[in-house]
């Protein structure tokens, strides 16, 4: 990551970690179409109003794993070895505990969680069986995330992949077998959700496991180190909370969706599945952006770092760009292999007419703090987020929504959000980026 070209070593990191993302989505989706195609819109719906809370619950803890992978990145490249293995123990002893935490409180808050954003009666019941099931699941996808973000920190994105596909071909089996031969239900589909996460978090820490390297995992030596917690806390903690608050407006969002009914429910979990492997695409590039930015950073390499977040914007905006036109070009087709009922796919196509095309915002509003990230500086981007991103959709659904109830009024608060942040996160990056350089040039650390 600290010496060459760029862009080919970007292409060639990210992409593996894009198919990832994009095979996890893939087979989130057979979850979703199994059950829209054999169990009917409402279960659909329901499992589709958990996506939200799902991710408030679970992304404060996913946020940490990315001050995991920034300080691995760091040590790795600076040649630390003790620093290395310890940061490693810390991470993943965070993510069993992590996991077992939220396996306690989804399970025992589902309900309420679900009561508070208006869930319909007709798809409340199997919402909150769907959610305790997938929180039982927790440990397990901790741990992969953990695991896997120490991966990609050394430049590994093919072996996360590799589990991926294994234990998403497992979902799909159990998905098929547990709602069609077996008629489970959302129960099913999520039994199978968490059963491949159990073979995926087992594929990883083999893995670690198995590695000759510095970061290879012994359970004899995991534990917790203070300074390498307050280390990944001080970027985890502020990326983990940003994620959070960002999908709480999103549940605002799921909210005013829920008063449009159980079709309306149904058209936005399809269309925000799609969104999802938007969202992946250029969430790849900033996990790259992060990585090669941390790595060389470490090293004192300030051109480097800033080729490395402009090749990650033509990049990001290329694949968001592209995927995003070809989502709203075959909108309807892609619709249908959710659902076959009309009027749920009128109301994905109205929500997808609004957030495919200008999804290459959301690349470039994300790749600033990304960049920032890398350089141990998080804080700030996350206050950024929350005001420019959550707080103009709070707006939006408070202020303007009531008053023009359409769907297709509601999204527009999506590109509005992301051109708002994008010119705060902007300002922000330059600022903070030019005291990080002054402080390698005081630390004699600066390269030119």
């Amino acid at each position: 990551m600290c010496n060459g070209t760029i862009m080919d070593k970007l292409i060639s990191f990210s992409l593996p970690l894009m198919l990832t993302s994009i095979l996890q989505l893939m087979f989130n989706a057979v979850d979703i179409i199994v059950v829209g195609r054999f169990t009917g819109s409402q279960a659909l719906a329901a499992v589709g109003s958990t996506t939200a809370l799902i991710n408030i619950f679970t992304n404060l803890f996913i946020g940490v794993s990315l001050g995991a992978n920034v300080l691995a990145a760091r040590y790795y490249a600076a040649g630390q070895e003790k620093e290395m293995s310890e940061s490693v123990h810390t991470a993943i002893t965070l993510a069993l505990i992590s996991g077992v935490i939220m396996a306690f409180v989804g399970f025992a808050s589902s309900g309420a969680a679900l009561s508070l954003m208006d869930t319909p009666e007709d798809v409340i019941g199997q919402a909150t069986l769907y959610m305790q099931i997938y929180f039982l699941g927790m440990p397990f996808f901790m741990l992969y995330n953990y695991g896997a973000a120490i991966l990609r920190a050394v430049g590994d994105t093919k072996r996360p992949l590799m589990f991926l596909a294994v234990s998403g071909m497992a979902n799909v089996v159990l998905d098929l077998l547990l709602v069609i031969v077996i008629p489970l239900g959302v129960a099913g589909v999520a039994i199978g959700t968490v059963s491949s996460q159990m073979i995926s978090s087992i594929l990883v820490i083999r893995c670690l496991q198995k590695t000759e390297g510095s970061y290879q995992l012994s359970f004899r030596k995991l534990g917790i180190k203070k300074i390498y917690m307050i280390r990944i806390f001080q970027v985890g903690i502020p990326a983990g909370i940003q994620s959070t608050v960002i999908n709480f407006s999103n549940a605002l969002l799921q909210s005013s969706v829920n008063s449009f009914g159980a079709t309306a429910m149904a058209g936005y979990t399809a269309a925000n599945n799609i969104l999802g492997f938007l969202y992946v695409s250029v969430n790849a590039v900033t996990q790259a952006c992060m990585s090669f930015t941390s790595q060389n950073y470490s090293v004192g390499k300030q051109k480097r770092m800033d080729r490395v977040l402009l090749d990650c914007m033509i990049l990001s905006a290329g694949a968001a760009g592209l995927l995003g036109v070809g989502a709203y070009v075959f909108g309807d087709q892609v619709l249908r292999i959710y659902t076959a009922e009309p009027d749920v796919i009128r109301c994905g196509l109205e929500i997808l007419s609004i957030t495919t095309v200008p999804y290459f915002l959301c690349g470039v509003m994300d790749l600033f703090p990304g960049a920032l990230r890398g350089m141990g500086r998080s804080a700030v981007p996350m206050v950024l987020s929350v005001i420019g991103t959550v707080g103009t959709r709070i707006l939006w659904v408070y202020v303007f929504f009531p008053h023009h109830r359409s769907l297709y009024f509601l999204f527009i608060s999506y590109p509005g959000s992301w051109l708002i942040t994008i010119a705060m996160q902007a300002v922000c990056f330059f600022y903070v980026r030019k005291q990080c350089i002054r402080q390698l040039q005081n630390a004699g650390m600066l390269v030119r």
